[in-house]
């Protein structure tokens, strides 16, 4: 399980089409010595697995596979030497749950808007990010609630239509991807799982009812 709060960034070094997958391999100075190989990690909201770990390589690296399936349904196809990717480790046991649940299961792909300052010439202005979201998404996204963008924890502000708008603080802007990103991006989105729950139960049973005892049934 991932909370959404960005460890830091990595650079794609190569992207390596193989006979049964693709290969790519990711620059991380500051969390290649963390890893160990068969270990889970989220590359920009992905959960994938780390390979071919070199710590003592320059710059320090690590490498993961992409099934058919990832690449079809994420915005990982689209990665190319020099993309810029958010990288978080799983959340210890105990650990203060400082997002949301975020399993690292991409539910679609949104595309970039747009990403402005709501002010100019300074460097802690908050920003705006808007997205248009798949329509199949919709029913799972509410104002105030939470969604993953590119493996980070937002707060959604605000839906018109198709149209997700979602504040950023400063300290997100400049510590994520979301600063290399120009409109027409595509974009890892997974809802809150909570509310795909909701609507798994609603269907069974006619009515939801969210009780300590069902989130403990469902590993929460």
């Amino acid at each position: 399980m991932f909370t959404g709060l960005i460890e830091t960034t990595g650079t794609i070094l190569a992207v390596t089409p193989t006979a049964g997958a693709t290969r790519i391999t990711i620059a991380a100075p500051t969390l290649t010595h963390k890893l160990n190989t068969g270990d889970s990690i989220a590359v920009s909201g992905v959960c994938l697995t780390a390979l071919s770990i070199e710590p003592n390589a320059f710059p320090p690296r690590f490498s993961a596979d992409l099934a058919a399936e990832t690449i079809a349904r994420t915005t990982l196809s689209h990665l190319h030497p020099g993309s810029i990717v958010n990288l978080e480790l799983p959340t210890p046991a105990g650990s203060p749950l400082g997002g949301h649940v975020v399993q690292g299961h991409v539910d679609g792909t949104a595309t970039l808007v747009a990403i402005e300052p709501l002010a100019d010439n300074t460097d802690l202005t908050d920003y705006r990010l808007r997205l248009t979201l798949p329509e199949q998404l919709l029913p799972y996204v509410v104002e105030k609630g939470s969604i993953t963008v590119e493996g980070i924890s937002l707060t959604v502000a605000s839906i018109q239509g198709t149209q997700v708008e979602i504040a950023i603080i400063p300290h997100t802007y400049v510590s994520t991807s979301l600063r290399t990103l120009v409109s027409g991006a595509p974009l890892n989105i997974e809802v809150d799982v909570l509310a795909k729950y909701s609507e798994r139960q609603q269907q069974q049973t006619g009515r939801f009812v969210l009780t300590a005892e069902y989130l403990l049934t469902n590993g929460y």
